[in-house]
């Protein structure tokens, strides 16, 4: 029996039968939503002196922010603690179509540092009830017809200073590093159009950063083969639904299992997946999977 029939049988089963150990694995996933954890990874790609010690990035995606956040957008604002060089966003920000302020509020220290971001499908479309069977069978979902204001989301991030990265090549200094960056569209709805900034990052950066908010294989593929670093995504919730040790059941996209989340490589390419802050709020569950942002430790190779 493989990990999809032993978590469909055990844990959605359960809670259809109202059992005990149905309603406290519910309750343990809803408790969840709140245990906010910060991760840290290295990544040795700087030339030698280009700094001191390193240069830290803080990786975020996937709030599926609500306006009743309180706990998330305290949390989120709290990071900026850390002090990052750089932040990058790799989207689905909006769980409601009145969530841009508290997407605001919550970002609202962070928004004063260098950033960059993309954006997810669920920026651009609200979300809608999920078949919980059928997300386990990693079944493709159609985004549904409630357009979210992204606009004026986008219009904050850009007048506070973040780069949009979608569908652009991006150059520009943090303190002494130079940065050359793109990102694509969310390619999980095929949204993406690698063609626009296709070729190799300027050769003079010190670090090349290739942003999308799914880590689909195809254009992870297109990014490592034109020489980038390291590229940043969401959109898997580290699977969301897992099994005990953050084992991973279902990517809902096309990368593998085993880098569902956290720091892999792709070929050459460093490749980091942010298991995410949030989840749909049809889906208020984490099993195994807590809520997470990253600081990425670039460090001398």
């Amino acid at each position: 029996m493989d990990d999809v029939s032993k978590l469909v049988r055990f844990s959605l089963s359960a809670l259809a039968a109202g059992s005990v150990a149905g309603l406290g694995l519910a309750a343990y996933g809803y408790r969840s939503l709140t245990d906010f954890r910060l991760k840290h990874v290295t990544v040795p790609v700087l030339d030698p002196g280009v700094v001191d010690k390193e240069f830290t990035i803080l990786h975020i995606s996937d709030l599926h922010m609500l306006p009743s956040h309180r706990a998330k957008q305290a949390w989120v604002s709290s990071l900026d603690a850390l002090n990052p060089d750089l932040v990058i966003n790799t989207g689905d920000n909006l769980g409601s179509a009145d969530a841009v302020p508290a997407v605001l509020q919550a970002l609202s220290p962070l928004l004063h540092r260098p950033g960059l971001f993309v954006f997810g499908t669920n920026d651009y479309f609200g979300p809608r009830p999920v078949n919980p069977v059928k997300y386990l069978l990693g079944k493709k979902r159609k985004v549904s017809e409630e357009k979210l204001p992204w606009e004026g989301m986008r219009a904050a991030f850009i007048e506070r200073g973040w780069h949009d990265a979608t569908h652009k090549r991006v150059e520009f200094k943090v303190g002494d590093v130079r940065i050359a960056a793109a990102g694509v569209d969310d390619p999980h709805h095929d949204l993406d159009d690698y063609s626009l900034i296709s070729g190799a990052p300027n050769a003079d950066a010190d670090l090349s950063l290739a942003l999308t908010h799914s880590p689909e294989p195809r254009v992870l593929a297109s990014f490592e083969a034109d020489g980038y670093q390291l590229s940043l995504s969401g959109h898997t919730h580290g699977g969301q639904l897992c099994l005990p040790g953050e084992r991973t059941i279902v990517t809902n996209c096309g990368i593998d299992r085993k880098r569902a989340s956290g720091l892999h490589r792709f070929g050459k390419m460093w490749m980091h997946v942010s298991n995410g802050l949030g989840t749909s709020k049809y889906v208020p569950f984490r099993l195994w999977c807590a809520p997470s942002a990253t600081l990425i430790h670039v460090t001398a190779a």
